[in-house]
């Protein structure tokens, strides 16, 4: 097996590939924290110029057309809007899902210490909001809407926060992000108790009954991702039929994902000796070098928990692709100067501007003066008080529920509240947080 005139020099890296060299601007640009605010941001302008446009009826007209799916008696035919809202949503679902779940198990909400603060700030933020929202629209055609403006959009806080940079601490960083991974998970919660409609029993038990096969096979240690896909994409139609929205199996399937790997960091090293050992050996055949071969590449991939290669892989999709695609399919709303004042939008306005900033703020004051938290080092009072401006920012998730319990008029007068409640959030907390941070 060895050559005597083989020597075996240390390698640091891996040689570079031609297509790596023309990948780096993309990947730069990817790995920018407010890049995805930035495109989403972009979609969102060109989806609004577009229905406001002499294009509108084309744009419209390009949603609107159907996208059918057929194997013999059995098919799916929706609008390809629908498309984007049940069957690439899931997807960002699934990874809000695997968020979820590393935050859980090794993030900042797995320490009850630093768990109590963001916690109590996002129920603040879902719960007042609300209340904003009922007390405008309680009893009345649009009160199904009281969940639109509770939701908080990540990827433009990110944004807008990456903007200041070192100039904020990276607690407030932190705080903002775990406080989104619990108000999506109040959300999902919403979403699955209240916007469900009747339920297709025969659909949800073979839908239980994916989710379960997916357990076993975690169980019986089965790693090939296809296979996951494939049970997962059952998981999907099943829930999709059932009348459950299937943004609610994308969450179950993430939280589901195994966050620790199958080779620890010692078992990895121990594997790797001996591999080098096995490889060095003169008596080694070529079956037996192939296969250490196989299994050094197998430990190398499980050296590495599927939540985290998945999030790593998806990630770019979701941040890149899906949001900015859902953005384009729904932030297309006609504008007309009469909409603006419709009491729809102005109680999800309502919401999320005054709504969102109370309640992060009021909540996190509040646990803080009874002792149950403290503030992450170096966040003051003022910081909070922008980061909780900025909260409410609710684009994505907000449309999303927007579109789930809202329709016609009412649906066009919410998006609208959306935009214009998300733009002033923004606006005033940049402005406070662009003042404090000069001050200090």
């Amino acid at each position: 097996m060895s050559d005597p005139e083989l020597s075996y020099s240390r390698i640091t890296h891996l040689p570079e590939r031609p297509i790596q060299r023309l990948q780096r601007p993309l990947v730069a640009f990817t790995h920018i924290e407010s890049a995805s605010g930035i495109v989403l941001l972009l979609c969102t302008v060109i989806a609004l110029i577009a229905a406001n446009s002499s294009l509108a009826e084309a744009y419209a007209a390009f949603w609107n057309q159907e996208l059918r799916l057929a194997a013999g008696d059995f098919e799916l035919a929706y609008p390809l809007w629908y498309w984007v809202n049940d069957g690439l949503m899931p997807i960002f679902f699934f990874v809000i899902g695997l968020e979820i779940k590393r935050e859980l198990v090794i993030g900042e909400l797995s320490d009850p210490k630093k768990v109590v603060l963001p916690v109590a700030a996002a129920l603040g933020g879902v719960a007042i909001p609300v209340g904003v929202y009922l007390a405008l629209q309680g009893g009345q055609e649009g009160a199904r809407g009281w969940a639109v403006p509770m939701a908080t959009d990540i990827a433009f806080v990110v944004g807008c926060l990456s903007i200041l940079g070192k100039r904020l601490p990276y607690g407030l960083t932190v705080l903002m992000l775990s406080l989104a991974i619990v108000d999506d998970l109040a959300a999902v919660l919403v979403i699955a108790m209240f916007y469900t409609a009747s339920i297709k029993t025969t659909w949800l038990v073979a839908g239980a009954i994916g989710v379960l096969i997916v357990a076993i096979m975690n169980r019986l240690g089965i790693r090939d991702v296809w296979t996951y896909v494939l049970v997962g994409a059952f998981v999907w139609l099943c829930t999709l039929k059932s009348g459950i929205h299937p943004t609610v199996a994308g969450v179950v399937l993430g939280l589901m994902c195994p966050a620790m790997p199958w080779l620890g960091g010692p078992k990895f090293l121990g594997f790797l000796r001996h591999a080098d050992e096995t490889l060095r050996k003169e008596e080694t055949s070529v079956a037996a070098a192939e296969l250490m071969v196989a299994n050094l590449a197998f430990a190398s991939r499980e050296a590495v928990s599927p939540l985290t290669r998945i999030e790593r892989a998806l990630h770019p999709w979701t941040a890149f692709a899906i949001m900015p695609v859902f953005a384009l399919a729904n932030a297309g709303v006609p504008v007309e100067i009469d909409d603006i004042g419709h009491p729809v939008g102005l109680a999800v306005a309502a919401g999320l501007f005054f709504g969102k900033s109370v309640g992060i703020f009021g909540a996190s004051w509040l646990t803080v003066k009874l002792g149950w938290a403290t503030r992450p080092a170096g966040v003051t009072w003022p910081m909070l008080a922008g980061a909780a401006f900025l909260g409410g920012i609710g684009f994505t998730m907000a449309l999303f529920i927007a579109s789930l319990g809202l329709s016609g008029e009412l649906l066009v007068a919410a998006k609208i509240g959306v935009l214009l409640g998300s733009f002033f959030s923004a606006v005033v907390g940049m402005l406070i947080l662009t003042a404090v941070t000069k001050k200090a």
